[in-house]
């Protein structure tokens, strides 16, 4: 059984009842649909789940927009474009989205898309840490030390700050 016969309906469910679940369904989104969404099997296929997607992030959903992110930042049902991956994982790294906290501090520590600037990459790990659970918390430390090791005590310090002031933003 193919995984968008079963995610179309629950999307729909969910994007229907957005309004009336106020700042739960983020989070729950973010959940469900990033760690379902089965890598493309075929362009067609991929192009319906690009299409999907650019609704929801168009509409302000962080699951979509790290989605999106992560096709464009792979090259999985979207051309590789790191520059519009980077814009895609901020969108919802801003909102708070872990996944793409952590996919942003990639692209900032790689300088995939975006220049190099690991004080970004580590404040964007360290959010991510702090929001992530289980594996994606350990590969968030794991990302966030391996970035120390590049790092001045000042950069450290500076990228702490940073992270203890970031706020996510509201969608409007």
């Amino acid at each position: 059984m193919r995984f968008h016969k079963v995610l179309l309906p629950v999307w729909f469910v969910i994007h229907a009842f957005s309004a009336a679940a106020g700042p739960f369904l983020p989070s729950f989104e973010s959940c469900f649909i990033a760690n379902i969404a089965p890598q493309q099997e075929d362009r067609a296929e991929a192009l319906k789940w690009l299409k999907w997607y650019q609704e929801a992030a168009d509409q302000g959903f962080s699951w979509a927009q790290y989605n999106l992110g992560r096709m464009y930042d792979e090259g999985n049902g979207a051309a590789q474009d790191y520059a519009e991956a980077v814009m895609w994982y901020r969108k919802a790294a801003d909102q708070g989205d872990a996944y793409a906290q952590c996919g942003l501090g990639v692209m900032y520590a790689e300088g995939r898309g975006i220049a190099q600037d690991y004080v970004q990459a580590h404040m964007w790990f360290i959010l991510c840490a702090a929001g992530a659970k289980g594996r994606e918390q350990e590969n968030a430390v794991k990302s966030r030390n391996a970035n120390a090791k590049k790092m001045t005590p000042q950069q450290i310090a500076e990228a702490r700050r940073l992270a203890r002031e970031w706020k996510p933003k509201q969608v409007k």
